[in-house]
């Protein structure tokens, strides 16, 4: 049986790896849609950090800063649109490719939410 903070541990492991993912595209034609998908699981991981996971249940102190800065990328960053957006009138551009990914990268890193969420998994 998986205890909570493995689920934890688990959840956060995949969100870093969408991440990577994100960091090694090499910005060719289509790639929007493969940065979409990351997005989406990104997206999803954080949400179901946020509202599913009891910050109680987490003994931590570290989760509850993080937990914060996941809610804060929720509320003011939405790629997702703008990616829709983009999709058919620069699909082939890789320099707005590029673009996007480092915006999005930029936001992840914000206020060092990538390395503390390193650190916790690290911890945990």
């Amino acid at each position: 049986m998986i205890t909570y903070i493995e689920h934890l541990k688990k959840i956060l492991v995949q969100f870093v790896d969408s991440y990577n993912v994100l960091k090694t595209f090499d910005d060719k034609p289509g790639d929007l849609e493969k940065i979409k998908k990351e997005l989406l699981k990104i997206n999803g991981f954080l949400k179901v950090i946020t509202k599913k996971i009891d910050s109680e249940k987490i003994p931590l102190s570290d989760y509850e800063k993080l937990q914060s800065k996941f809610e804060n990328y929720l509320e003011n960053y939405y790629f997702e649109k703008e990616i829709e957006t983009m999709t058919p009138l620069y699909v082939d551009d890789v320099y707005r490719i590029k673009n996007m990914r480092l915006k999005i990268l930029e936001a992840l890193e914000d206020k060092q939410m990538m390395y503390y969420t390193d650190e916790l998994i690290k911890k945990l």
